[in-house]
């Protein structure tokens, strides 16, 4: 597409990340004529910066620490080790490279056009992008803004890009630091926090509640607590952030301070800021379609997800849980309902989540906390995966499979897995749960043995005093 011209569609797409691009692919598929508009590369952080790379990076943390700590359990001798970190760092630049142009192929493959530029919404129907060549305007029977989020910055932590980082800094920082402190304890920082530790650096943790992953399960954040100091990590709670600082007053560059409101000091290399997300939706001319920025500067919308005339807003932008697979779900109902079908809302009440730092952490439903809360009556099924045969044949025994079951009607209310690649298991409760399997039901199926699975298995059946195996 040519800059500096005016061009008609049935849908644009502002933003190319998982809302974005699944968006564009979906209304093309309901024969749609559809453009997506993104400003930087295809895929957005999650395939370029967050979700995909990140798990690479892990992953060789993992390869890392099974040489290095765990090898010569399963009788095998390693001699001299060591790690290229910007090798380690390059990897995943190449897997997210190859993310983007796997998105570009997609595009390709069900004709959505691309158009690389920043997108201001000039009315509706009506998308200016200004790009390389030029100013194009865009006009299009419904928009669909999926321009995402980005890292929270809060003025007493000033991110500079180089001792104090976000994570789409930390993400090419092609370099280990001697020592980090990360602030937060969500789903970022501890997949960075346990990545750096695995590759020598003297990680802290600051956490303000009192409790690290303080949106799971209290058993959850207590096992991981115990498993990360196990490695070294020293976890910070109950503790806010006054004010962070470069360490370099006397001329030598040291890193940076981090000061407490209780007047703690602590001092290292770099500094990890992963206190949630904020919003990319001021500066892209929502108010001209009557959309309403509302708390926390997430759109307002309906449930179809439209938020001003012939304007939808899909993703991180639309609302919390600021999640990829969110962001999918959202798009497929959005433009479905574009289309004219009949498809069921979203159903938030049953959104996986997961931590990806070894153990790692699934959870879907309520805690056992927030049922208390609610006034539910259930039980709880708790199995270790010290009892399962396939997690002793491969060494990871840590954490365990907890599942609540609703007492007068056998629902799943919630379940939550801590262990060894937790998150490819989730997806049995998930389905459960949106299928309303009871736990009986969930028993009658067969889980083949031996598998991790089984341990999802008979956490049910402890829930409803059916276990045979513990």
């Amino acid at each position: 597409m040519e800059a500096g011209q005016e061009v008609t569609y049935d849908v644009a797409v502002i933003g190319s990340g998982p809302g974005g691009y699944v968006a564009a692919i979906r209304a093309q598929q309901h024969g749609l004529k559809t453009v997506c508009i993104e400003k930087e590369r295809l895929g957005g952080v999650c395939l370029n910066w967050g979700c995909i790379p990140s798990k690479a990076l892990l992953k060789a943390a993992e390869h890392w620490i099974f040489v290095k700590e765990e090898a010569a359990e399963f009788g095998i001798t390693v001699g001299d080790a060591s790690v290229d970190f910007a090798k380690v760092v390059a990897r995943s630049r190449k897997i997210a490279d190859q993310s983007e142009r796997g998105v570009r192929s997609l595009f390709k493959k069900y004709g959505v056009t691309s158009l690389a530029g920043t997108a201001r919404i000039l009315g509706p129907g009506r998308v200016a992008v200004e790009g390389s060549g030029g100013l194009t305007t865009v006009n299009a029977k419904h928009v669909i803004v999926a321009t995402g989020a980005r890292a929270r910055q809060i003025p007493s932590v000033p991110v500079d890009g180089e001792r104090v980082l976000t994570y789409r800094e930390a993400i090419t920082l092609d370099r280990c630091p001697e020592s980090v402190i990360v602030l937060g304890s969500g789903a970022i920082g501890c997949e960075f926090a346990w990545f750096y530790s695995a590759f020598g650096a003297k990680v802290t943790i600051v956490e303000g509640v009192d409790r690290i992953v303080p949106l799971e399960d209290h058993e959850v954040s207590e096992e991981l607590a115990r498993a990360f100091r196990k490695r070294g990590i020293d976890i910070v709670t109950g503790k806010f952030v006054k004010q962070v600082a470069r360490d370099g007053a006397d001329g030598a560059e040291r890193g940076v301070i981090v000061s407490l409101a209780d007047g703690t000091e602590l001092r290292a290399a770099y500094c990890l800021s992963s206190l949630g997300v904020q919003p990319n939706s001021a500066g892209i001319g929502l108010e001209t379609v009557g959309a309403v920025i509302g708390k926390g500067g997430f759109v307002d919308h309906d449930r179809d997800f439209r938020c001003g005339a012939q304007t939808w807003v899909i993703g991180d932008v639309a609302g919390p849980p600021a999640l990829a697979h969110t962001a999918y779900a959202e798009a497929h109902v959005c433009v479905d309902r574009i289309a004219g079908k009949h498809v069921a809302d979203v159903d938030y009440d049953n959104m996986p989540a997961a931590t990806y730092c070894q153990p790692q952490i699934a959870s879907v439903g309520l805690t056992e906390q927030e049922a208390k809360r609610r006034g539910l009556s259930f039980t709880v099924g708790k199995f270790p995966f010290a009892a399962n045969g396939k997690a002793r044949g491969t060494g990871h025994t840590g954490g365990f499979v907890k599942v609540l079951v609703g007492t007068k009607y056998g629902e799943i209310l919630g379940a939550h897995i801590i262990g060894h690649d937790a998150s490819e298991l989730l997806p049995d409760f998930v389905m459960a749960r949106g299928a309303e399997v009871t736990a009986e039901h969930f028993l009658h199926t067969v889980h083949a043995h031996p598998t991790l699975g089984e341990a999802m298995y008979e956490a049910v059946a402890v829930a409803i005093n059916q276990s045979c195996h513990i």
